[in-house]
């Protein structure tokens, strides 16, 4: 019986937040990352080098890093429903202004100010997903949501560039038309999310009063399993080894993805001419191999109820797949290197999101997951501006490569000595029952 109800709650409660979360992640995605398609032409009309461009790109990730864990608190307490909506109202309205900056220094403020206005709205729907499904979900439901990720670079790809081949269009630059043209969708999805999002279960009128019961039932065994072995507050979560330790690991991947993924234009433009409406569909073959690798690996991760060593072998093979490019650059294997290693960042994404709840709960799940991400993004300026700055000093991507493949490398380490986290959810449901002596 209780499997069945599991069974039909759950698959009522997939089907009613994922496909949003995943489309407003594959705006937000597109809305972030159109910039790299954008520097194809954006950066000689605007005479930027590539350090610059990639400084500027970067300042959006110190906004994340400043406002990240304030606007999850915020979210815990009015809301998801007016919080997030909020968050795509005014990311939408930040990116179609972006068509109007005139040089590093306004590109690199708007780009602040869309990094403090989408600030939150990851962790936030992470956080959200902690509200609705058993830890025996939480990997499943992350890799799900982040197939939006892969999703959103391998169709913004040839979007993005076809956008830009309207150059001209109303007196406008490509690019120009291209900003306008994927944030104006994020402002109406923003004011829908209003509508359509339900906070918690307990106010789930699409589920029957007895699946309802089920899950609120659930969730609150599962928090209370873990406040049994330690309640920690906000600013404890924050501090706590664990986390920081979470956020070390996440700094590595975050940095290396992000290095690559701004410049992966760029460099498949350097294997041979090609117009940037080819480059935009070479740009979808990482990201696809990318979403089955994310997919897969969240699917494994749950199955065998493990996180640790699922997250240890998706970090070495970013480090091998980066490697890879490197030595080989300026070939087409370099582009089995990016795959590989794109492969491994969005491999990694479902266990590692899946430690942070075995052990945190209530408004410190919230702040822990926030401090986890906003760390983690920072490296989201670092690694643009260290392959750009690399690139302007030796005429090549390969050294900004090397550069973060050491980082994932990094990761691996930290994972395999330093990540041990006891599940005791897992632990508290086995505990075998009591039998009365007779």
């Amino acid at each position: 019986m209780d499997a069945a109800l599991e069974a039909s709650t759950m698959r009522k409660v997939y089907l009613r937040l994922l496909p949003f979360a995943m489309l407003a992640y594959v705006l937000a995605y597109i809305d972030r990352i159109n910039v790299s398609f954008a520097a194809l032409t954006m950066r000689d009309d605007l005479h930027m080098s590539a350090g610059d461009f990639g400084f500027a790109v970067g300042t959006f990730y110190w906004a994340y890093f400043l406002f990240e864990v304030p606007s999850n608190v915020i979210m815990e307490k009015v809301g998801a429903r007016i919080w997030i909506a909020r968050i795509m109202v005014t990311w939408g309205i930040f990116a179609c202004a972006t068509a109007w900056v005139t040089g590093t220094t306004s590109f690199g403020v708007i780009r602040f100010l869309l990094g403090m206005a989408e600030a939150g709205f990851f962790p936030g729907l992470i956080l959200y997903f902690t509200y609705w499904f058993p830890a025996r979900h939480h990997a499943r439901i992350v890799s799900a949501f982040l197939i939006g990720l892969p999703i959103a670079v391998a169709a913004g790809a040839p979007i993005s560039t076809g956008l830009m081949s309207l150059h001209g269009l109303f007196g406008l630059k490509g690019w120009q038309i291209m900003y306008l043209a994927e944030g104006i969708p994020t402002i109406l999805i923003g004011i829908a999310t209003y509508f359509a999002l339900t906070n918690k279960p307990a106010q789930a009128k699409f589920l029957t009063a007895q699946e309802r019961d089920w899950l609120v039932a659930k969730i609150e065994s599962e928090r209370k399993a873990k406040e049994a072995v330690r309640v920690y507050s906000m600013i404890e979560s924050m501090w706590n080894p664990r986390v920081l330790l979470l956020a070390l690991n996440y700094f590595g991947i975050v940095t290396a993805s992000l290095g690559i993924l701004i410049f992966i234009p760029q460099i498949i433009k350097s294997l041979g001419t090609m117009s940037n409406m080819t480059v935009g569909w070479l740009t979808m073959i990482p990201y696809i191999c990318g979403a089955i690798a994310l997919v897969t690996w969240g699917r494994v991760s749950d199955k065998m109820n493990e996180r640790r060593w699922n997250l240890l072998l998706a970090c070495l093979l970013s480090t091998g797949g980066l490697v890879l490019a490197g030595l080989t650059m300026g070939t087409w294997w370099a582009m089995v290197g990016i795959c590989l290693a794109t492969m491994g960042f969005y491999g990694s994404k479902g266990p590692f999101f899946a430690m942070p709840p075995m052990f945190l709960s209530g408004t410190a799940l919230a702040a822990g997951i926030a401090w986890i991400n906003s760390i983690g993004n920072l490296g989201g300026f670092f690694g643009p501006w260290w392959v750009g700055l690399m690139k302007d000093a030796t005429g090549s991507y390969s050294g900004g490569l090397y550069g973060l493949a050491l980082l994932t490398l990094v990761s691996s380490l930290v994972c395999a000595f330093c990540l041990h986290i006891p599940d005791v959810v897992s632990q508290a449901t086995r505990q075998p029952k009591l039998v009365p002596a007779q």
